[in-house]
Parts: C-alpha cells; sequence; structure tokens
C-alpha cells in the first residue's frame, strides 16, 4: 500500500533570504532571488515524488530547513492522494519511478492542477524525457545527481513565475495593477490595456483584443508578477527559458519594442515598460483606474 509521509518545518530562510532593501545590482551580482519565498508565499507547500526513501528523507529535510512545508510520496498513486488532500504550490517529480511514472504523473498534474509548479528529476543524458517533460509542461528539469542548492534555486525560481505567486505579489503590492472582472477573471492593468491572465489575452481601453504572441505574454504576465522590480535581460530569459527565447539579448529588446507599441500612449517615450540603464527592464503600475468595455455590449 503507497503511504503519504508529511513532513512540516516551520523554519524559515535565514542566509538564503535578501532584504527588500538590499541594493538592486548587489541582489543580480550575488545571484540572489528578486522576491525570495518568505517575502511572498510564506511557507508554500512543496510535494516530493520519488521512489528513493533516502532521497525522499533528504529533500524533505532540506527544503524544510529552507521554509517550506513539504510532502513526499513514494510512488504515483501516493501523490494523486497527497494531491487529493492539498493541492501543493510546487512538485518535484521523479521521472523513472515503478508503475505509472513521472511523465504521465506529470501530464495528470498539469490537466488537473495548472497553477502547481513541476520541476522533473531525470537521469543525466536521458534528453528524450526531458524534452517530453518540457512539453508535457514541467516549468523545469534537473539530471541526477544534483546539487541541492541548484535544486533549491530552481524551485524558488518556478515558484517566483507560477500563478500563485503572481497574485501574492499583486495583491500585496502598494500598487493596485490587479482587476477582478465580474467573472472573477485575474487581470492586470497595463496602462490602458489590460493583461487577461486566465485567458491569455491583451485587451485594449474598448474590450477589443490585440493581437499578441505567446512570448509577448509570456513577457507581461512576467512582469505583472514582479512590478517595480528591474529585471536584467539574463533573468527574463531563464524565468521565460521554455517558450523558446533566442539566445541574443537582441531579441528581448525587440520584444520590448514591440510591446510598448501595443501598450503605451507614446513607445518613443514609455511610462509602463522603463528601461534601467546597464540591467534591463522594469513594470511600472499605473494607479489610474482602467475600465474595461466587454466586447458583447459594442453596437456596431
Amino acid at each position: 500500500m503507497s503511504t503519504v509521509y508529511e513532513t512540516t518545518h516551520l523554519a524559515r530562510p535565514t542566509a538564503t533570504s535578501v532584504p527588500l532593501d538590499f541594493p538592486i545590482a548587489q541582489r543580480f551580482e550575488t545571484g540572489a532571488p528578486l522576491i525570495s519565498p518568505a517575502e511572498v508565499l510564506p511557507s508554500p507547500l512543496l510535494l516530493v515524488v520519488d521512489d528513493e526513501p533516502e532521497l525522499r528523507s533528504l529533500l524533505a529535510e532540506y527544503f524544510g530547513r529552507h521554509g517550506f512545508t513539504v510532502r513526499t510520496a513514494a510512488d504515483a498513486a501516493a501523490a494523486r492522494i497527497s494531491v487529493a488532500e492539498q493541492a501543493p504550490a510546487l512538485a518535484i517529480l521523479d521521472i523513472n519511478m515503478p508503475g505509472e511514472n513521472g511523465l504521465s504523473l506529470a501530464r495528470w498534474l498539469r490537466e488537473s492542477q495548472p497553477r502547481t509548479g513541476l520541476v522533473m528529476l531525470t537521469t543525466a543524458g536521458e534528453s528524450i524525457d526531458r524534452i517530453v517533460g518540457l512539453e508535457l509542461g514541467a516549468d523545469d528539469y534537473l539530471p541526477k545527481p544534483f546539487e541541492m542548492r541548484e535544486l533549491l534555486a530552481r524551485v524558488r525560481a518556478v515558484l517566483r513565475r507560477t500563478d500563485v505567486t503572481a497574485a501574492a505579489v499583486v495583491a500585496t503590492s502598494p500598487v493596485r495593477a490587479s482587476i477582478e472582472s465580474a467573472s472573477g477573471a485575474r487581470r492586470v492593468a497595463f496602462g490602458a490595456c489590460v493583461l487577461d491572465l486566465d485567458e491569455r489575452r491583451l485587451l485594449g481601453h474598448d474590450g477589443n483584443d490585440i493581437e499578441i504572441s505567446a512570448a509577448e505574454f509570456d513577457l507581461l504576465a512576467l512582469f505583472a508578477r514582479h512590478p517595480n522590480r528591474p529585471l536584467s535581460r539574463d533573468q527574463i530569459m531563464e524565468q521565460a527559458h521554455n517558450r523558446g527565447w533566442d539566445v541574443f539579448d537582441r531579441s528581448i529588446d525587440l520584444r520590448i519594442m514591440r510591446l510598448r507599441r501595443k501598450i503605451e500612449r507614446n513607445p518613443d517615450k514609455p511610462e509602463l515598460l522603463k528601461t534601467v540603464r546597464n540591467v534591463g527592464y522594469v513594470f511600472v503600475p499605473v494607479t489610474a483606474t482602467v475600465t474595461v468595455t466587454p466586447t458583447a455590449t459594442a453596437t456596431s
């Protein structure tokens, strides 16, 4: 019979946390996260699914010491039971498990829990598994054996870009950029435009759709998760790696230029997506109220 183990640790990160007033340049230089888990999502729930008891115990202890609540499962069946009881913020899945493998479990998790982050553990050299995992919706992967600190960094990076973290960031932001529609959809104001995070649409001031590519949507969603926080080009590429970014900085600059033409009042003098010299770009939300007129009510 499958067993679900749960280990709860109340300790908060200390040495790995970075104060909010820490100079932004030094945060980049030290590789520190823009937003630590303690700043936006205290004690996020982490699910570790692996058939190796020693590794499960090691991960539970390590992540517990870094401020996570950890649940572990020995196989996919136990993981399904755990998720039914409480959906995790992020799941670490071993691909090669007896019975239902990690790829099948990842597909189920992505369909049933779209807001749960997924990090896959693979055997070194098995590129096919990594490719399939990413195509199924995994946010990141790490080959075994791995360095614990690298896994921690990857988990934190995924949490920073998941919808759960995004909602927490917007809710706690001093600038109210989030807009709740009558249907409860999550929307973020970009000037007179509105980004619909659930339907992956950009709406103009008249409520009509503005044509936007998947890469452009991901870029706006990334800025929505980090309002008023400069993002370097490397961070933008890292946090949107599964969308096929080009390896050249210029590709990001071109996407920013195209987005400014769509959301800025004057693209030549941007107010929303501003350039931070020698760093990258920052999204500066506006405080004005944005009213979106539904297209269904428009008259010809």
